[in-house]
């Protein structure tokens, strides 16, 4: 009988959503409950994407080729070094998760799953980000839920910040059938 090959350790957790969902405010509570490096997705944009986001355009897939191709590369760096980083990243369509995941068992996708309404009376409420609440249609009408075959926790986000971090430091456990490092 072959030996049973046993998972990698998790190095990478990519938050994804639709802007709104919470990624950066669970990404960033995540990775303090972990003591795991945090980035914000955002911070790989290129400066025209911002600038269109800003001037209220969606962005289309040849906008966001290289700002998820440079996440990728930075997933791939911190896994090769043995790292743990999250970051938070909207990673709306399959396709965009596959450039993200890369083939790699070391990165799990957090789905942040809400509803329409919920997430937009949130993004009435924030202050501040360049991305206004009018996209929120473009980005549902982007979103490709992830499918069983990926490797997603999906989590609903009705809940406190510390309850939705509860429930996926459990869901990592209970697939790694360990802590989580």
């Amino acid at each position: 009988m072959p030996e049973a090959r046993s998972q990698p350790p998790l190095r990478s957790l990519v938050v994804m959503g639709v802007s709104g969902s919470g990624k950066s405010t669970i990404g960033e509570a995540l990775a303090r409950r972990l003591d795991w490096r945090f980035e914000d997705g955002d911070a790989f944009h290129p400066p025209a994407n911002i600038a269109k986001m800003k001037a209220g355009h969606p962005l289309d897939d040849d906008d966001r080729r290289p700002w998820l191709q440079a996440i990728a590369v930075e997933i791939e760096h911190i896994g090769d070094a043995d790292g743990r980083i999250i970051i938070a990243c909207s990673a709306l369509k399959r396709s965009y998760r596959d450039i993200l995941v890369h083939g790699r068992a070391d990165v799990r996708i957090i789905f942040l799953d809400g509803s329409r309404d919920l997430i937009a009376k949130r993004l009435r409420n924030r202050k501040g980000h360049f991305m206004p609440p009018e996209l929120l249609d473009s980005q549902f009408g982007a979103l490709e839920p992830p499918q069983p075959d990926e490797p997603v926790i999906a989590v609903p986000i009705d809940a406190p910040v510390e309850a939705i971090v509860d429930d996926i430091v459990g869901r990592l456990e209970a697939e790694a059938g360990t802590r989580v490092p």
